[in-house]
């Protein structure tokens, strides 16, 4: 008995040290957002947490991984390599902290095509005006087996907004999707009482989900691969994700 009450004890203190640590980091890292947020106004600090490397702290802005000291008085801006293994260990942080959970995402509101058996998944953010978007298009042409959602994101011209109402109010989405972006075949023009609300919806979507640019893939498995990647990059990603 007495020896139950020890291992008890022991991790009732092992959990109150654990909570003041959190609490201590917590304190610590908020004072650290603070200062640096006064300092540097144009940041927009999404969090900050301890980097692998003692006294350094990680400043996530999004799109970018910067480090600084406890006291916030200096700010390193590049990457932090591993020459052990020579991994990027910005890059995979920054993967996974952009992680997103593909089962929330609203499918319903993406152009769907579905090629071969469509076993595997991939979501992409992309603009019809886009030439890296067309360029990927052309690319999935050769990748077989996969269902791919996209979400209409007219961000580069007033001209993208025309075009993503006029493919989503198309009587086959998918077709006239592809005929624009491989084959640059225009769409018809949307209807004027096709409701093409979903297109604000989207572009909330990817703003909140830190998409800023296109195209951007995101695998079944929540990472994301940004930019026109080439088919055999984008098969052993799928591959890795399935």
């Amino acid at each position: 008995m007495r020896n139950v009450m020890r291992i008890a004890a022991a991790a009732a203190l092992a959990a109150v040290v654990a909570l003041g640590c959190t609490a201590h980091a917590d304190q610590t890292t908020d004072k650290l957002k603070a200062t640096l947020q006064a300092r540097l106004p144009e940041l927009q600090i999404k969090g900050i947490s301890k980097a692998p490397i003692a006294g350094l702290y990680e400043v996530n802005l999004g799109t970018q991984l910067v480090y600084t000291d406890a006291s916030g008085d200096y700010v390193i801006a590049g990457d932090l390599v591993d020459t052990k293994t020579r991994s990027n260990l910005s890059e995979a942080r920054l993967s996974e902290i952009n992680k997103i959970d593909f089962a929330s995402l609203p499918l319903e509101r993406a152009v769907k095509v579905v090629k071969g058996n469509g076993s595997r998944r991939i979501a992409v953010f992309s603009d019809p005006n886009c030439p890296y978007c067309k360029q990927l298009e052309t690319t999935l042409k050769s990748v077989d087996n996969v269902t791919v959602y996209t979400f209409l994101y007219p961000v580069l011209t007033p001209d993208s907004m025309t075009k993503s109402k006029a493919i989503w109010c198309s009587a086959d989405r998918a077709k006239t999707w592809e005929a624009w972006m491989v084959d640059r075949h225009p769409p018809a023009s949307a209807p004027a009482n096709c409701d093409t609300s979903v297109l604000q919806k989207n572009l909330a979507l990817g703003q909140g989900l830190n998409v800023t640019g296109t195209p951007t893939i995101i695998l079944s498995d929540g990472r994301r691969l940004p930019g026109a990647v080439s088919a055999d990059e984008l098969n052993e990603a799928l591959a890795s994700a399935h």
